[in-house]
């Protein structure tokens, strides 16, 4: 089972990895910054990774209206991993 979860693309992400040389990712709970910067080195190779910088997203509340009435619940949580790129770049889209 891998680390890396999948890539986090939307439009102020895209804009700091133009930028400033930033990718982030969605990885499991549980894992550590060594393996997360050693998960993308092995995933893409030619990328040196700088930092990695670690947040837990919060759940949040989410319903809507149905003919039964309001149905709620939440999110889940996860694991965010912002990974500072020093040598190389990543191309989420190459595979496409």
């Amino acid at each position: 089972m891998s680390i890396l979860i999948r890539p986090l693309i939307t439009e102020k992400l895209s804009r700091i990895q133009d930028q400033e040389g930033k990718y982030t990712f969605e990885v499991q709970i549980g894992a550590t910054k060594p393996e997360i910067k050693k998960a993308v080195e092995i995933l893409y190779p030619g990328v040196k990774v700088a930092k990695v910088n670690t947040l837990i997203m919060p759940s949040k509340p989410k319903g809507r209206y149905t003919r039964s009435g309001f149905q709620g619940g939440r999110t889940k949580t996860y694991k965010k991993a912002i990974v500072s790129v020093k040598d190389g770049s990543i191309d989420f889209f190459e595979e496409i």
